[in-house]
């Protein structure tokens, strides 16, 4: 095992995310000492159960004191009240990073109580599951996933560096970009799939002439995909609706007028525009498994990060 590259992580939330750092940490030495902290006295408790740090706190500011790398994983509309939780006790050179699925918000909420000489290295690892909770965690969540990192304009590469190399430890091959391009960037492969998922999943739950029943007993692998999906964690999926909307609403409004035009070929009996059409999105499939992106868990985006209401 290598020398650790820091002598002290602090992990914000112990979820999905945070567990599986947490794991993976532990497996390949990467920290002296892994701190966590979340406000769950029950969820703290499981966490040392499952023995995934050396220290545990309910109050964060006490977990970041000395710590060289900070990883904040709550859903994004909490990502203020912890940035102002924790900013006096950030220590100087410190590395400040989250995993946030939306960007520019959380740049917009954690900026103002950065304290000058810490880095501030907005990131969004991209993996997960419909499961949350520290139990859910491995530590091969990240193998051949994509970390993309949106560091602002003054961000000091050598920390962006260490950072990144950090990431790669845990698997992860890296990306960096502008947080509103991120962001509408994944309102197409992330965000929407969910909307439409817990939207089809509610559609198939109203129906009037068929019941709950027949829909569990009949769901095509299709459908169980849908469901997958709309499992996800519902604090999370609020508030990434809320924090990156105008993306989001862009995408629906794109959405609804490919939808509008395969309702008319449908209508009309169209079936060179039908089979034009599902020729073009199979080879998308096609050349999302060349890439080494098609993993048992469909979909880059869904983040068991731990449940905390925004504030």
């Amino acid at each position: 095992m290598s020398e650790p590259m820091f002598d002290r992580i602090a992990l914000i939330g112990i979820g999905l995310i945070g567990s599986s750092l947490a794991r993976v940490i532990a497996a390949k030495g990467l920290s002296r000492h892994v701190a966590i902290a979340t406000r769950s006295v029950e969820t703290l408790r499981r966490a040392e159960e499952l023995q995934l740090g050396h220290s545990y706190y309910t109050d964060p500011a006490e977990a970041v004191q000395n710590a060289d790398l900070v990883i904040v994983s709550v859903p994004v509309g909490s990502s203020a009240a912890v940035a102002e939780a924790i900013a006096p006790a950030l220590k100087p050179g410190a590395i400040l990073t989250d995993v946030g699925s939306t960007k520019a918000s959380v740049i917009a909420q954690m900026s103002p109580f950065v304290p000058e000489g810490v880095h501030f290295i907005p990131g969004h690892p991209l993996a997960g599951t419909e499961k949350s909770g520290p139990d859910a965690g491995f530590a091969d969540l990240f193998v051949n996933r994509w970390c993309i990192f949106t560091p602002l304009p003054d961000t000091d590469p050598a920390a962006l560096e260490k950072l990144s190399g950090f990431w790669r430890r845990c698997g992860s091959n890296i990306d960096v970009m502008d947080a509103a391009h991120h962001d509408k960037v994944l309102a197409i492969v992330s965000h929407l799939p969910h909307i439409i998922a817990y939207n089809i999943v509610g559609t198939a739950d109203d129906l009037q002439n068929v019941s709950k029943t027949e829909v569990i007993k009949y769901a095509a692998s299709g459908f169980r995909d849908f469901t997958r999906l709309a499992a996800s964690d519902p604090t999370m999926w609020r508030d990434v609706c809320l924090h990156n909307s105008e993306a989001i609403l862009e995408m629906l409004a794109r959405f609804s007028e490919d939808l509008a035009a395969l309702q008319r070929a449908i209508r009309w009996g169209d079936g060179d525009k039908l089979f034009e059409l599902f020729t073009h999105t199979r080879g998308v499939r096609r050349s999302i498994i060349e890439a080494g992106q098609d993993v048992d868990a469909p979909d880059f985006g869904r983040h068991g990060i731990e449940q905390q209401p925004s504030k």
